[in-house]
């Protein structure tokens, strides 16, 4: 069973689709899946390492989401922190997904491009498009994919959630249903552990604000 109980907004923020859900749930909804149905199909295919099974997760995520909403009065609607409600629900259904999997591969398929991947900032090449930096880009990526392959699975998803999905902390935090600074925790773990699986590369192709932003607290 997928939880879909929604995570509330802080009070002073305001999310303009958020609003309009509340206003008009089924004239709005398109709107929510043009933007995040790339964002959440990239989560889940790290999380499950299959092209098909992640557009299926993806998919199947908009679908119990829009359910749920159904069953929301406007108030309900109004309060709700969508991005991390919408990657909670991905997660769930991802970690369905890959139940009774002996491990949960990440790498990314051949057949999905490079060019079509969605990547963090970060593991963007600032170089124009050069075909030996296509290909160094390329196999960053699918050594990144195989380093988290060995992360337990708490550390690769608060990673996958904080470097990859882009959510602040606390987005992280709601969607994981944890407290902030254990996803704080989980993800400064997770880095140390990434580091060391990376073996004997140069740069490490996160950068290093990780480490500030928990030294920081």
């Amino acid at each position: 069973m997928v939880d879909t109980a929604p995570p509330l907004a802080p009070p002073d923020t305001g999310d303009p689709l958020v609003a309009a859900l509340a206003n008009d749930l089924a004239g709005t909804f398109e709107r929510v899946v043009l933007a995040y149905q790339d964002r959440l199909f990239t989560f889940a295919l790290r999380l499950c390492g299959d092209r098909r099974d992640a557009e299926e997760v993806t998919q199947d995520a908009f679908i119990r989401a829009y359910r749920a909403l159904l069953t929301y009065d406007t108030a309900r609607i109004r309060a709700l922190a969508l991005r991390p409600w919408l990657y909670r629900i991905t997660l769930n259904l991802a970690r369905n997904r890959l139940r009774g999997r002996t491990s949960a591969p990440v790498a990314l398929p051949e057949e999905h491009r490079e060019e079509e991947q969605p990547v963090a900032p970060q593991l963007r090449a600032r170089a124009d498009h050069e075909p030996e930096q296509v290909a160094e880009r390329a196999d960053l990526s699918r050594r990144l994919a195989a380093a988290l392959e060995t992360l337990p699975p708490r550390y690769r998803t608060a990673i996958v959630l904080r470097h990859l999905g882009g959510l602040p902390y606390p987005e992280v935090a709601t969607a994981l249903r944890l407290p902030t600074g254990t996803v704080k925790a989980q993800v400064h773990r997770g880095m140390a552990l990434l580091r060391t699986a990376w073996l004997e590369h140069d740069t490490f192709p996160l950068n290093n604000s990780e480490k500030k932003e928990h030294d920081d607290d």
